[in-house]
Formats: C-alpha cells, sequence, structure tokens
C-alpha cells in the first residue's frame, strides 16, 4: 500500500486492519505517488532535444505508445479516460486545455444536466463515475469554487497509474491504414514537444469531432429534413445550421455602489432585444447570450467570440445603466468568460444514428444499450440572440429516460474509433438532447469500458458488438460500476451475493433487506429498491448468509446518495435551491463490513469506514471462508435511517 493510499484510507477508517485494502471507488489498486508523477512528466517531457520534422526544427518528438488514447478533456473524455485506466488499460489523454472539463470547467462555468432533468421520487441523476466526481465536489468543495471543480479533475486523472496526461496540447493529424488509425500527431508549444501516439483504439472526445476529421470518418452537420428520418421536430429541409455558443459571466454584491462603464464595442441592448429572455436574477448569466450557429461555430470562432462578448458587455450595461434595475447599484462583474462555450459542430456517423424515435421510446428497446439520456430534446435557433423576435429555445419534453446504444458510439467507417460527447452518431434532433455533459459524461465511462474490453478480447468496436456475449459482459461490467442502464440490472455471474439469502435488523416498511439482492441500484417508478431501517444506538445491520461457506474477497456496496435531488456545481442561486452542498444525508457515513466463518462463532471486522460520502464503496481483502457477511451501518450523514441499495460479493 503506497503512502496516499494509505492516508486516503486510514483518514477514513479507525481501527483499520491491516488485513484489509480499502480501494479506490471504482477500482482496484493503488493511486500515484508525487514521485511516481514526477516520473510520469518526465517521460512525457524527456531531456534532450530530437527535431520533430524540418520544418519543426525546434520541437521534440516524443513516442508514446498505450492500449487506448483519448482526444478531448471534457468530462466525456476524463470519463473515458479514467473507467478504460481502471479496467486496465494504458491511457494517453491529450487536452488542448490548460485544465480538464471543458464547458463544465472555470472557463466556461456550465453546471452538469442530463438525465436529472426528470425530477422528484424517484430521480434519473446519473450514477458511475460522473456520481463520484460529483459527490466528491459536494463534499470538499461546499464553498462552490470553480478552480477547485478543476483540480478534482486534474488529480483524479493525474493520480491514476494507467493514465499519461498531456495538458495544453492539441491534436493535428492522425495517419490511417486500412481504415483503421495507426497513430496521431499532437503538439504543444508551451513545452515544445510534438507527441506521437499510437495505439491500437482511439476515443474522439473532442466535442468538434477533430480526431474524426483527421482520420477521414464520416460526420454530418446542422439539421436533417423531416422526411429523412421522420422526426416531427426536424425542419422541412435540410440546412448546416447549428446550435451557437455561450459565453457567461459572474457578479456579486460589493455592499457599495459600483458604477459600470461599457467599452466603446458594446452592442447597445434595448428592452426589444430581451423580451424572451428574463433577466429575474444577475449573479450568474446567462445561456441565452448565444451566437453563431448561422455561421461556423469552429471556423468563425474568434468572430464568435467577439460577438458574444460584445453582448455580455450590452447586457451587464443594460442591467446597470438602463434605470429598469435599481437593484443592481451595487452589483459588479467579477468574472467573463474568454471562452465560447460550444453546443454544435460536426457529429460522427456511427452504425446507428440516434433519432427522435429512439428517445420517445418508439424504436423498441436497443440490445446494445450502455447509457441513459433524458434532458428534454431542446432546440436554439441558430441566429440566437441576433434574432430577438424568436424564443432561445423551444424545449420538447420526453416521456423519460433513453437508452444510448454502443452502435452510436463508435464510427460507421473508421474501424478504431470510439466516440462520446456532443458528436456522437444522432440526427440534429437527436444531439438536441444528447448534447448536454451529464449525458456526454456516461457516454464517456462506456467507451472507456467498452475499449478496455476490445483490448482484453482483441477485438475492435464493431466486433464488440458482434460478439453477444462479449457485449453482455460490457453491460454487466457498466453496471458494477454503477453506470445506469434502463431496463437493466446485476446478472453478474461472478457475484456470490446473488446466491445468498438476506436479513436485516429491521425493515422500514416496504424497504425490506432482500431488496439489495434484486440486481436494481437506484429507486424506480414501480419501488424503492433499497433496504432501509432505522438507526438505534447499535445501529442497523443487514446479513448475507449462504447455506455453503464462500471464498470472499471483496465486497461491494451502493449507498443512497439522494438521486431525487440536483447536484451540481453552479453559479445559479436558482440552481442551487434544495442542492446540498456536502455529504449527501442519505448516505452511510460510519459503517463496518464483518464475517462468520465456517465455524459460525464470533464475528471478524473485514472493514471500518467512518466519514464516508461516497455512493459506491470496494472493499478488498485477503480472501477469507465466510458463512455470513454482515454490514452494520453506525450513522449516516444525517438520515435517520440506515439505507443500501445493493450489496455484492466476489471471489
Amino acid at each position: 500500500m503506497n503512502r496516499r493510499l494509505f492516508l486516503t484510507a486510514s483518514a477514513g477508517a479507525t481501527g483499520y486492519s491491516l488485513l484489509v485494502r480499502v480501494d479506490r471507488l471504482q477500482a482496484d489498486g493503488p493511486v500515484r505517488s508525487a514521485e511516481e508523477i514526477r516520473k510520469e512528466t518526465d517521460r512525457t517531457n524527456p531531456p534532450g532535444r530530437k527535431a520533430a520534422a524540418p520544418r519543426e526544427k525546434n520541437m521534440a518528438l516524443v513516442d508514446l505508445r498505450c492500449d487506448v488514447m483519448v482526444a478531448g478533456g471534457g468530462l466525456a473524455g476524463v470519463l473515458a479516460a479514467l473507467s478504460a485506466a481502471r479496467h486496465g488499460s494504458k491511457v494517453v489523454l491529450v487536452q488542448d486545455r490548460s485544465r480538464l472539463g471543458g464547458n463544465s470547467s472555470s472557463e466556461v462555468k456550465m453546471h452538469v444536466v442530463g438525465a436529472n432533468n426528470h425530477k422528484g421520487r424517484p430521480g434519473w441523476r446519473e450514477g458511475g463515475l460522473l456520481e463520484e466526481l460529483r459527490l466528491e465536489d459536494a463534499a470538499r468543495n461546499p464553498q462552490r469554487c470553480w478552480e477547485l471543480w478543476d483540480l478534482l479533475l486534474y488529480d483524479k486523472v493525474v493520480s491514476e497509474p494507467n493514465i499519461t496526461l498531456l495538458l495544453e496540447t492539441t491534436l493535428y493529424a492522425a495517419e490511417v491504414k486500412k481504415s483503421a488509425i495507426q497513430h496521431v500527431l499532437a503538439r504543444c508549444d508551451r513545452s515544445e514537444h510534438i507527441y506521437r501516439i499510437d495505439a491500437p483504439l482511439f476515443c474522439d472526445c473532442t466535442g468538434d469531432s477533430r480526431l474524426g476529421l483527421e482520420a477521414g470518418a464520416e460526420y454530418r452537420v446542422g439539421h436533417e429534413s423531416r422526411d429523412q428520418h421522420g422526426e416531427y421536430l426536424a425542419p422541412l429541409a435540410a440546412d448546416s445550421h447549428t446550435q451557437g455558443s455561450s459565453i457567461l459571466f459572474t457578479s456579486r454584491d460589493f455592499g457599495r455602489p459600483m458604477p459600470f462603464t461599457p467599452p466603446a464595442w458594446a452592442r447597445k441592448i434595448t428592452e426589444q432585444n430581451l423580451q424572451f429572455r428574463g433577466v429575474g436574477s444577475w449573479e450568474y448569466g446567462y445561456w441565452w447570450i448565444e451566437w453563431g450557429g448561422h455561421i461556423d461555430t469552429v471556423r468563425d470562432n474568434e468572430r464568435i467570440r467577439f460577438e458574444l462578448l460584445s453582448i455580455v458587455m450590452g447586457v451587464w450595461d443594460y442591467l446597470k445603466n438602463s434605470g429598469r434595475f435599481p437593484a443592481t447599484a451595487n452589483w459588479a462583474l467579477d468574472w467573463v468568460g474568454m471562452f465560447p462555450g460550444r453546443r454544435e459542430s460536426r457529429r460522427l456517423v456511427g452504425d446507428h444514428l440516434l433519432t427522435q424515435k429512439d428517445l420517445t421510446g418508439q424504436s423498441g428497446e436497443m440490445e446494445d444499450a450502455v447509457c441513459i439520456g433524458g434532458w428534454n430534446m431542446d432546440e436554439h435557433p441558430p441566429t440566437g440572440f441576433e434574432d430577438p423576435a424568436l424564443p432561445p429555445f423551444v424545449s420538447t419534453r420526453l416521456p423519460g429516460v433513453y437508452n444510448i446504444p454502443l452502435r452510436s458510439l463508435y464510427s460507421k467507417n473508421v474501424r478504431n474509433l470510439f466516440m462520446a460527447g456532443r458528436n456522437i452518431s444522432a440526427s440534429h434532433t437527436a444531439f438536441s438532447s444528447t448534447r448536454v455533459m451529464g449525458t456526454c459524461a456516461v457516454e464517456g465511462q462506456a467507451i472507456g469500458t467498452a475499449a478496455a474490453l476490445c483490448r482484453q478480447h482483441r477485438l475492435l468496436p464493431r466486433g464488440l458488438f458482434e460478439n453477444k456475449a462479449a457485449l453482455k459482459e460490457l453491460q454487466q461490467t457498466l453496471l458494477r460500476d454503477d453506470q445506469t442502464i434502463k431496463g437493466h440490472r446485476n446478472e453478474d455471474p461472478l457475484d456470490l451475493a446473488r446466491k445468498a439469502t438476506a436479513r436485516a435488523s429491521a425493515e422500514e416498511g416496504g424497504s425490506r433487506a432482500s431488496s439489495v439482492l434484486d440486481g436494481w441500484t437506484r429507486s424506480l417508478p414501480e419501488g424503492t429498491h433499497q433496504w432501509a431501517a432505522p438507526l438505534t444506538a447499535e445501529g442497523a445491520w443487514l446479513e448475507l448468509a449462504w447455506e455453503s461457506p464462500q471464498t470472499i474477497g471483496q465486497v461491494q456496496l451502493t449507498f443512497d446518495s439522494g438521486f431525487q435531488r440536483e447536484l451540481t456545481l453552479s453559479s445559479s442561486s436558482g440552481t442551487n435551491q434544495g442542492m446540498i452542498r456536502g455529504p449527501q444525508p442519505e448516505t452511510a457515513r460510519k459503517y463496518s463490513v464483518q464475517y462468520q466463518d465456517e465455524a459460525q462463532q464470533e464475528w471478524k471486522t473485514l472493514a471500518e469506514i467512518r466519514d464516508n460520502h461516497q455512493r459506491l464503496r470496494r472493499h478488498t481483502f485477503p480472501p477469507v471462508r465466510a458463512r455470513r457477511i454482515r454490514i452494520r451501518i453506525l450513522e449516516t450523514n444525517g438520515d435517520p435511517l440506515a439505507r443500501l441499495f445493493e450489496v455484492r460479493c466476489y471471489a
């Protein structure tokens, strides 16, 4: 056990057994030490100079080899890299910015939304790696600092032993042979390096499909016609227009008059410009400052930046100086984005093109479902703020969450290319829902896990779909990692808990002990699917028993983390209403894992945990022969009931 892992484990445990290792959430094995991180940076920035090309005599060429190369470090790319790495693949993650997170980073400051659009009980907040990040941020960053979110993502990535991170590095070329990418070229002008990255599998999480573009992957831009896929929300005629980009700002009350003088190039905003755009608050605004979908959102980025900044300055001038909003007198801007948050550009084409009919349930169930979406089909006019007579959005509510298939997450014509994010294989109408970051993130976890399984089984992406046993393994692996797939539950043949019976100290209402074995890890319309019991002075316990002793080396627990609430990082006071920026009260804070041996004598402790705030916990230890396993919950983070969705046991 290295020092960092020991500190992480011991900080949350008392009476920590020397026989126990509490692994990273959703992963086995150690995390990198500071010295190991230094060695990794030395590997990507080696001493000495080797010319990359005659025209690049001052750039050093570095050759890197990995199992999976991920282009793009937004949430889709971060989760793709983490999931592939945690399943044993060596990963190189290339990000062209100085920080990770894409539109969720401090450069843009857009809060993460997705399936949580379907609020209430049950709630449809995404699980898996995204939930791990959300819970960590809520607990460690109650002050809602965007730069600490950046730092959390950086920490997760650089601490992963199987990931090589290249920041401020832009992918610019790909060599393709026989419809497969051989290697890519990326450059970091800040450190004067060119990287040649070889891999058998590649993931395009760039949003703009830059890797797919360089590799010659088939792609689409703009709207399809209504008749092309039978989508009644599509326009009558196809066009090349997209949704635009936005620049946000934040402001705060300084307690004294704060004047504002706009720059000379600020737009003059009138009441007519805002007839469909509300300004009820001004601490965080405004997504509807959107522009540029009627031109090329990639090639015309500099023009789009200028127009968006001119609108931001004009809107703030209107708020401060029009006389209509006297409450803004003591308010001043404290941050203005300089990086347009892009909604749409190119979409790669896969073996399946996701359409409106798929999202509304008219196409039936998909055998290769790997993640969920749920945001409304949310259409924005390409001209955005330029056309004040048009509403800034038209939202069409979906009947519920929907599944996204693996076939929409790999390229149709580049054989070793996965994609995740706002560039997946979807019509524009379907894209208007799938584009949001929560959905992009779970797509990333899906393709990272898929890439790792492709490596293990020596398959290409299409082969993973065609190999039905491997496809089933992918789905069950994702479920084990707490990814939600609608209509799919735990059927893992390796899970020994599925052969056990369950009993508990008490049961609250219909929240039975047996629920932890029914395969579902979230509340659903037909039931809660969790065990719950009142906490007493001795806590509450749940026990699994087998007819004969089992060899068990890992116990996996899925707690309740309040999926019925929204949980994200936002500067919007409205979005933060009802949110808990801290450990979620339903989650077990203090608990132990015990076992009873073949003789069924005294209970022996395998793990004792304090200060937990995570939903998914794995406890790995030298295998024991157990007749019974007991989970004793002593404290939650505030809820009067002990709650547990699932217990898994593995040899």
